[in-house]
This record gives C-alpha cells, structure tokens and sequence, in this order.
C-alpha cells in the first residue's frame, strides 16, 4: 500500500465530472491522505464533498509538530501557496510519499523540495494501467475532463489532448 498526500483541487476534477469515487478504485493499491485541517476548512463546497470523500476512502491525517513547522517555512519560501497547499507539501516532504495536486504553483515548489508530483491525468492513467478501468471509461473520463478544462477546472489540455489521440 502507498500512500498518497493529496491537494483539494485533485477532488474537484472528479466532482466536477460526477467521478468522485473514481481514483478509489485503487484503494487497494493507494491511500490518498488529506490534512485535516484541509478537509474540514477547505474541501467545503458543496457541503457534503468532504463526507463523500471520507466515504470512498480519503483519509484525514494530522499535522505532526515537525510537519507544521515545516509548513510554516514553505509558506514563507512560496508566498503564493497557500496553508492547506503547505500541508500537503510538509506530509508529502517528511513522509516520503507523492504528492498529488493540479495546483501549478504547488507543482512547482514540490519539484523545487524533490517530492514526486502527480496530477489528476497521472490517476486516470494509473487507473488504465492497473485495469481498474476499460478503454472506454479512460477515453470517456479523459473527454469530461477536457470539455471542463479552462472553464472552471484548469487541467493541461494538450495532455489529455494527446491521450485522446492515440
């Protein structure tokens, strides 16, 4: 088992195309973990987005002291992220597990402190790979995605683009 320490926008992607139970297909393979401080102050739209969560399999962790120092110094290097996006970094930094976020600002301070990063295409194609999913679903998935790209979701539209095509 893996495991994964994961941003709120990740959920929003599947909520927005009516898949948020999708990524836990893999729960076997992956546990995504939230801080719970995310969870309850920032997954708040809609109101019940955090119980759904919880109930596919989104687990809430705790900040250890070590962690949240550490948060602290992210937010004074990336001035940009914000608290929650610093959880997640710190839990992904310390722990040694990927991080998984859309977030570009995200994506780019955890490059800078070398923690793996993922986004939501990295899940769909894992979910192929691992053949929790047909082709079908995959291209279907991939689709939703990119008809809400640019709208209220901003996912890299030439990636799944190119996923489309082949």
């Amino acid at each position: 088992m893996q495991f994964i320490s994961s941003d709120s926008n990740i959920w929003l992607d599947f909520f927005v195309i009516n898949r948020l139970e999708t990524p836990f297909l893999m729960k076997d393979i992956y546990t995504f973990l939230v801080s719970r401080d995310t969870l309850e102050d920032e997954i708040v739209t809609p109101p019940d987005l955090g119980k759904m969560l919880t109930s596919y399999g989104l687990q809430q962790t705790e900040l250890s002291n070590e962690e949240y120092l550490l948060a602290v110094k992210l937010k004074e290097r990336y001035t940009r992220l914000s608290s929650y996006d610093t959880f997640a970094l710190a839990i992904a930094k310390l722990r040694g597990i990927i991080l998984l976020s859309g977030d570009g600002a995200l994506r780019k301070a955890a490059i800078k402190e070398e923690v793996e990063v993922h986004g939501t295409i990295w899940i769909v194609d894992r979910l192929l790979e691992e053949g929790r999913i047909p082709d079908s679903d995959y291209r279907s998935i991939l689709q939703e995605l990119l008809n809400h790209s640019g709208k209220d979701r901003f996912l890299p539209s030439a990636e799944i683009k190119k996923r489309l095509e082949r």
